[in-house]
């Protein structure tokens, strides 16, 4: 693995790399509470057919973090990943997203879909149908009540206390961290240290539009999404781990009239956290896929 700094739109980000630059890239996007060597365990099982690329994305890790909700919007986070493809010589190239990364993969295959041929999400969602999922009110909207509790007014302080006890039982609440090790987390102690790096973080949600119905009590008056502008035309890798207890099953419903190409894999034995519990069979899905004719 290697590391270094480069300017994207006159700010630092902050990349890691795994394999050959030779080999065809494949760009790793991270979401919350992560960093990019949240990929660890991932790339170098992939490193052999690809050249991986893991930013810390905006706000996060040692990468460009303002200050400021309105610089988290989803179109400037999809403005620094269009950024970056061009620096590492232009698409179309495949992209990868786990949780917040997906939305970023999503922003990318959907609005800029030249640099995308393949898209790859892990444990991640699509805006439609998690946004219908969340406005029902039922069983992921109320598995998303936290989004509402972090969006208040210094939640980052609340989950930094006695050394981010509160963030630390967010994280792995409710899922399998057999995979977490000290170190790892002495890892991630150390990416959210940073200087308002919890805040800047906590920003994507806060500058995101989606509307969180109360357990039974729907949201009725969504306007209806502009379908053609929302496709994912390139073909689609869905990577499930079934166990995952923040984003439900129900969080996916209807994808495929939005991804039209659409293969899901799915597993159990495996959470939100699929990429850190089942590495190598989540590498192997990759390949097998992208051999595909």
């Amino acid at each position: 693995m290697r590391t270094e700094t480069i300017d994207l739109n006159g700010h630092p980000f902050f990349l890691r790399r795994w394999g050959d630059p030779a080999n065809p890239p494949l760009l790793l996007l991270h979401g919350f509470p992560e960093f990019g060597g949240a990929w660890a365990e991932l790339a170098p099982l992939l490193a052999e057919r690809f050249h991986c690329i893991a930013p810390d994305q905006r706000g996060y890790g040692q990468s460009w973090a303002p200050d400021d909700v309105a610089m988290y919007r989803t179109s400037q986070l999809v403005g620094d990943m269009a950024a970056l493809i061009d620096h590492l010589g232009g698409g179309p190239l495949t992209v990868m997203g786990h949780d917040w990364g997906a939305a970023v993969a999503y922003g990318l295959a959907m609005f800029r879909p030249e640099l995308v041929d393949r898209l790859i999400i892990a444990n991640g969602v699509h805006p439609v149908p998690f946004q219908r999922a969340l406005a029902r009110g039922g069983d992921q909207a109320e598995a998303s009540q936290y989004i509402l509790a972090l969006r208040r007014e210094g939640s980052e302080e609340r989950l930094a206390a006695n050394d981010f006890a509160k963030m630390k039982e967010l994280f792995l609440a409710k899922m399998d961290h057999a995979w977490m090790t000290p170190a790892k987390l002495a890892d991630y102690v150390t990416e959210w240290s940073r200087p308002g790096r919890l805040k800047t973080m906590i920003h994507w949600y806060r500058a995101s539009p989606l509307q969180v119905a109360k357990p039974g009590a729907p949201i009725t008056d969504l306007p209806e999404p502009p379908k053609d502008k929302l496709m994912v035309h390139c073909p689609h890798l869905l990577i499930w781990g079934l166990g995952d207890t923040a984003l439900l099953p129900e969080a996916t419903e209807g994808l495929e009239d939005f991804a039209p190409d659409l293969t899901r894999v799915e597993f159990n034995g495996a959470d939100h956290w699929i990429c850190h519990q089942l590495p190598a069979q989540v590498a192997r899905s990759i390949l097998e896929w992208c051999d595909r004719p």
